[in-house]
């Protein structure tokens, strides 16, 4: 049986998979197709994009990290990481790599196997979620722009599955009423020639 002996690079390489799959910002990407039809091959090209980052550079600080990570994010998934995630991603890694440059394997391994418990325990997903205010909201004081919502569950779905029919079909005037009419229970409404 061959010993289990990996170099510090590819352990780094490992803890960078680990960290970016438990990043919430990247799978949403990921899983709602921000990056196109090859998200998830963008999402793995991105490890080693990273990875060869680190070793590019020397002593790379932490916000560095961030402006190379937050250029891929906007570049690859046209996403603005805004929610305070970065620093935190960007501090794992340069932590990890540290203690990959300083021999510290079994460390990282731990962490990468506390990441591997966070990531089997459940990715983030985005649901649409009515707050219990909106339906004991009867006296009349809603909003203008509140009288034009629709559905959450039903919008937030097909909002975003006709966004990305739109984005991958040019828009074309020869199309049938039928098949204006079967996009996820939207009408269109065209001009008369």
């Amino acid at each position: 049986m061959a010993a289990l002996v990996s170099s510090p690079r590819e352990v780094f390489s490992e803890a960078v998979r680990a960290v970016l799959e438990t990043w919430p910002v990247l799978q949403i990407a990921v899983d709602n197709g921000f990056g196109g039809v090859f998200s998830q091959q963008k999402a793995d090209w991105m490890v080693d994009a990273v990875q060869q980052y680190f070793h590019d550079n020397s002593d790379l600080e932490q916000d560095e990290v961030e402006d190379f990570l937050s250029e891929l994010m906007n570049n690859e998934f046209d996403t603005v990481v805004d929610d305070g995630s970065l620093p935190q991603v960007a501090q794992k890694v340069c932590v990890m790599f540290q203690q990959c440059k300083q021999g510290k394997l079994a460390e990282v391994r731990q962490h990468i196997s506390q990441l591997a418990l966070k990531k089997a325990s459940g990715r983030a997903k985005v649901t649409p979620v009515k707050s219990p205010t909106e339906d004991a909201d009867d006296d009349g004081d809603r909003d203008n722009d509140e009288s034009m919502e629709c559905d959450e569950a039903q919008a937030g779905a097909s909002v975003s599955s006709t966004a990305l029919k739109l984005q991958q079909q040019p828009f074309s005037s020869t199309r049938t009423e039928e098949e204006e009419e079967e996009e996820e229970g939207w009408t269109v409404v065209c001009r008369k020639k």
